[in-house]
């Protein structure tokens, strides 16, 4: 009879630490295991919108800017002593939430004044990071962070010979910054003074979740 208790009492010992060992294994498992919620969000996508605004003194051919930049405009002609802007270029990309954006490219000269209009100025747009976030009022913003932009700048620097080629220079300019802004409304991220006309590059940036 002692034996069999022993024996009893050995195995209900074993059912008793499998079963806790089981246990402990799948509470791990959920514990590491994305929700749904989680996976459903690592999948969504941004549209980025990169406005570049001239800011000058000048007349400007077609000022005609976009609807979705009226409060932006407002507070620059309040804020900028400037008479005039006109949008240069938009860039639109699509990033997934949690990832990063790196664009290069080859346009014309930024500020028309600085330069010959055929020659080409090289320019870099990135952000290390894009992701939804919640602030301290519950509140779910849009923070780029590594946000950066830089181009190359043909400045001419003399007087024109005859039957001589421009001289040119290429002067770097750019911006790199940490900002966060409410999904879909567009903010001023920094303006850059470009070339002896005093006119300026005005960045303007947005985004908002990415229709399916």
């Amino acid at each position: 009879m002692t034996l069999r208790k022993t024996l009893a009492t050995i195995l209900f010992s074993i059912f008793v630490s499998l079963a806790i060992g089981g246990s402990q294994a799948l509470a791990q498992t959920a514990a590491t295991s994305p929700s749904q919620e989680e996976k459903r969000t690592d999948e969504t996508n941004l549209d980025t919108q990169l406005y570049l605004l001239v800011a000058t003194n000048q007349e400007v051919d077609d000022s005609k800017l976009p609807a979705a930049l009226d409060p932006v405009v407002k507070q620059l002609r309040t804020s900028l002593p400037f008479k005039n802007y006109r949008l240069m270029t938009t860039l639109v990309n699509r990033v997934k939430n949690e990832g990063r954006l790196n664009l290069k490219w080859i346009g014309g000269p930024l500020i028309a004044s600085t330069a010959a209009a055929n020659t080409p100025s090289f320019n870099e747009f990135k952000i290390n990071s894009v992701k939804f976030v919640t602030d301290e009022g519950g509140r779910q913003i849009v923070r780029m962070e590594g946000f950066g932009f830089g181009a190359r700048i043909p400045i001419q620097t003399g007087m024109v010979a005859s039957n001589s080629a421009m001289p040119i220079n290429y002067e770097n300019t750019g911006l790199n910054t940490d900002i966060s802004m409410r999904e879909g409304e567009a903010v001023v991220v920094g303006t850059l003074n470009v070339g002896p006309s005093g006119d300026a590059i005005i960045l303007v940036m947005s985004a908002k979740r990415a229709n399916k």
